[in-house]
């Protein structure tokens, strides 16, 4: 397993995941991928699909793929997302996290991204009442 975070950096993307988590139905998880060698687009769907992240109820899971070996990364909302978003949904939270990459800041780069999936999720995907937490937070390796 490769360990790209130390423990704080873990613990403070496990919180912002959950921070985002309590403004939207929506499901966020964080992957970081040691060895990836298909295109980071392909291989994103595919450990989206791995992770279960297409089994919400909602369809409205969001994936942030880290290769960081590559050094490339990608966004992905699962089909509930995309079907009320329009074109481009992502690129802010992408170009953030670029931003903050670019200054060797991975941890804070992708807290701010999940920050801005959170908030421009509960616009479409607002928490309900009985909301539950369909997916594990910690940030999955492969």
């Amino acid at each position: 397993m490769i360990q790209f975070f130390n423990s704080e950096e873990e613990v403070a993307i496990v919180a912002a995941i959950r921070d985002a988590e309590r403004k939207t139905s929506g499901e966020v998880r964080v992957h970081i991928e040691k060895n990836c060698r298909a295109d980071v687009l392909d291989e994103t769907v595919r450990v989206f699909r791995k992770l279960d992240m297409h089994r919400t109820a909602a369809r409205n899971g969001v994936l942030l793929f880290i290769a960081p070996e590559r050094r490339e990364f990608a966004i992905i909302g699962d089909e509930g997302i995309n079907a009320v978003v329009p074109a481009g949904f992502w690129d802010e939270e992408r170009d953030l996290m670029l931003t903050h990459f670019r200054q060797g800041q991975f941890a804070a780069g992708i807290c701010a991204a999940i920050a801005g999936v959170g908030e421009k999720l509960k616009e479409h995907f607002p928490v309900a009442g009985d909301d539950e937490n369909e997916l594990p937070d910690d940030i999955s390796y492969g």
